[in-house]
């Protein structure tokens, strides 16, 4: 059997996907409040960000924390198709539950539903990613622990769900999406714990291409995004701020009219 490190890197790699995984969150939290505020085209737009900063996060989380994984006795390389795949997944997936939650009638139901879409999608990118995996050896799981992480995503997918729809201060969101990138990391080294390899050495060429080739360019790519996006719906006025600016307006125009 291979030895498996998960943090080759000391605290570096898991403290950096914990940070991703939270902003994420927040990004998509402060988005889906923005988007149950709105209506028409805007609340859709909002959602679609939500979907994507939530979906990139949880990406990002995963294939930074997997930066510090290595096994003894092997190189590891990755699939590139299929790494893009799981990203794709990953947004797709959380924006059928952010969509389920924005549009549902019955608030309970769209809950559940979208908890369990968006729950299943995170493992379903998880283990897409895993498969991306190209190392001397075989990867095999521990069906129980791998049980354990599905139901670990379901649950901070449905949490995080519940929190976009009750919560509104920021500093409410701030702790939610604490808790909810604390969930999502406990998914992935939960599932990461389901793992064992059994190394076959040999000096054999891997396919695919090493972290640092793609994965670390990849990761860059999409932090600066979720930075940006945050900045940019942080510096947007809410709803209730456009609101206050017209009646403020308003009020200027009428003082003007009646001089």
């Amino acid at each position: 059997m291979g030895h498996l490190h998960h943090a080759a890197y000391g605290w570096l790699t898991p403290a950096l996907s914990y940070v991703m995984a939270c902003i994420g969150a927040a990004l998509g939290l402060r988005c889906t409040v923005r988007a149950l505020a709105a209506t028409g085209t805007t609340r859709r737009n909002w959602l679609l960000t939500a979907a994507s900063a939530i979906g990139t996060g949880i990406w990002t989380m995963h294939f930074v924390a997997m930066l510090g994984f290595e096994v003894t006795g092997t190189d590891i390389h990755y699939d590139v198709p299929l790494t893009i795949l799981s990203l794709l997944v990953a947004v797709l997936v959380v924006g059928a539950g952010v969509f389920a939650v924005g549009y549902g009638r019955g608030r309970g139901r769209a809950l559940v539903l979208g908890g369990l879409t968006t729950g299943l999608g995170v493992a379903s990118m998880h283990y897409l990613g895993m498969a991306a995996l190209r190392l001397h050896g075989t990867v095999s799981y521990r069906p129980l622990t791998v049980g354990l992480s599905v139901a670990i995503a379901v649950v901070a997918a449905t949490a995080a769900l519940w929190a976009a729809l009750h919560i509104k201060s920021p500093l409410a969101v701030a702790v939610a999406s604490l808790v909810m990138g604390a969930a999502v990391s406990s998914m992935h080294y939960t599932g990461m714990l389901a793992v064992a390899v059994r190394v076959t050495p040999s000096d054999a060429a891997l396919p695919g291409a090493t972290a640092m080739q793609f994965i670390f360019p990849l990761a860059v790519g999409l932090g600066s995004y979720l930075f940006l996006t945050s900045a940019f719906v942080a510096l947007s006025p809410t709803a209730d701020e456009r609101a206050a600016s017209t009646s403020a307006r308003d009020l200027g125009q009428s003082a003007v009219g009646a001089r």
